[in-house]
């Protein structure tokens, strides 16, 4: 049964055996630069390359809220950019995050997965600069990816 599990340490370095995916939220103006994504960039340059060029040529492809690009880091690690952000700071409607999308990139992150027979790593995905609460994407989580059958791992960096 599958489970999500809370460690800590970097999720950049996700803990498992087998195929790993890292799944984070982005925003839908291209803006890559703040936040976790920094430390995907230290690590991996073709997320933040294949980002950008996702959102650059958007008028041809599927860049919008609730997609997601899923790029290979190395061997056994894939990067799940997910568009679940809206703009970069809060406004009228509230904080960045939008909860719908991240359901919507989750229910779409799920399939991919099994399919490479993977497990999902990430930080708390939209509680930092999205200004999202866990309390109310953990059951997201749950009911998208747990009730799936992925195992997913929660880190907090130390």
């Amino acid at each position: 049964m599958a489970k999500l599990h809370y460690l800590k340490g970097d999720a950049t370095l996700p803990r498992a055996s087998g195929i790993k995916v890292i799944a984070h939220i982005c925003n839908d103006i291209g803006g890559w630069g703040r936040g976790f994504v920094v430390a995907i960039s230290k690590r991996w340059q073709i997320p933040e390359e294949s980002y950008r060029a996702w959102h650059r040529d958007r008028a041809q492809n599927d860049f919008a809220l609730g997609a997601i690009q899923i790029v290979q880091g190395s061997s056994y690690i894939y990067i799940a950019n997910m568009v679940a952000q809206h703009g970069i700071g809060p406004s009228a409607e509230g904080p960045p995050i939008r909860y719908d999308a991240l359901a919507e990139c989750l229910t779409k992150l799920a399939p991919a997965t099994q399919e490479m027979g993977g497990s999902i790593h990430m930080p708390r995905i939209g509680t930092g600069l999205a200004g999202g609460k866990w309390e109310q994407i953990e059951p997201i989580i749950q009911q998208k990816l747990i009730a799936a059958g992925i195992d997913v791992y929660v880190y907090d960096f130390e």
